[in-house]
């Protein structure tokens, strides 16, 4: 079972669901249970975990590298690059790294094999474990504007093979293509929204993305419950979305938080609210 958290917009609570889903899961000793924190421009779900960590590795993207004895300086690389990353400027040939998607097509146009690949390197991958839970993380390098080779490869490389496993994918916040990339490898979709306007404007928008595109069975989670008004009831209610829990507008939870005390240590009811949850996620699965 995957389950990605994800949200319309940026601080609404979806990595302390993530987290406090891994962590009332890990309590069950036949759970085997991954969480990978997919937020590659912001991972933060490891503050929360006294993560032990095993491994680091380089990732990045494949980027074409020159032989400029063996090229004509014909330009067909220049021609085929739909993103202008490669350019033929007289004898001189131009590779911009940073513009590159890594798709091979230069070097499979070349008509005379003058170009080959090499690693540019764009982020981390780090991996642990936090008592029951097997964590991995991706980390964008500083600068890099393309987030998705990285989370494509904390995907491939972390995200175990056994389908009986628990496996909760902390998500980028929006409705972009690094969202689209983790949702493509989910079971089911847990969005996170506050009830304001602001808050249903970009549930909206998420849930086109998973249901009406994806097709991912879904779930709302309404954090901060409490504040705002009732438009995101109501629009649940029109689109027969299955509200799966409320957590309230509570400042203890903001105290713990801040000192980085994951939900249910801090307040350990919130164990049994999020195996709630887990069970309501398998139920929704199984129709």
């Amino acid at each position: 079972m995957v389950i990605s958290v994800a949200s319309g917009k940026g601080g609404t609570g979806k990595t302390t669901v993530a987290v406090g889903l891994a962590l009332a899961a890990s309590k069950d000793p036949s759970r085997s249970v991954h969480l990978l924190d997919c937020d590659v421009e912001e991972p933060n779900a490891g503050l929360f975990l006294d993560v032990q960590w095993q491994s680091e590795e380089i990732t990045g993207v494949l980027v074409p590298k020159v032989d400029i004895e063996t090229c004509t300086f014909c330009g067909k690389c220049s021609e085929t690059c739909v993103w202008n990353a490669i350019a033929v400027a007289g004898e001189k040939v131009l590779v911009f790294d940073d513009l590159c998607h890594g798709c091979g097509s230069c070097s499979l146009i070349c008509p005379h094999g003058a170009i080959s690949e090499e690693l540019h390197g764009t982020g981390l991958l780090e991996s642990g474990i936090s008592g029951g839970i097997q964590f991995a993380r991706g980390v964008l390098n500083v600068g890099q504007a393309m987030p998705v080779p990285v989370i494509s490869a904390l995907l491939k490389n972390h995200l175990p093979k056994d389908p009986a496993a628990t496996v909760i994918l902390d998500s980028s916040p929006g409705t972009s293509c690094p969202v689209v990339e983790v949702l493509g490898k989910s079971d089911f979709a847990v969005l996170v929204t506050e009830p304001t306007p602001f808050g249903l404007h970009d549930l909206r928008a998420a849930v086109e993305i998973v249901q009406g595109q994806m097709g991912i069975p879904t779930g709302v989670i309404i954090n901060r419950d409490g504040i705002g008004n009732d438009c995101v009831d109501v629009f649940c209610r029109e689109r027969a979305l299955p509200i799966l829990a409320r957590i309230p507008m509570d400042m203890r939870i903001a105290r713990i938080l801040s000192k980085g005390i994951p939900l249910t240590k801090g307040l350990p009811e919130y164990e049994a609210f999020f195996n709630d949850v887990l069970s309501s996620i398998e139920k929704e699965l199984e129709r």
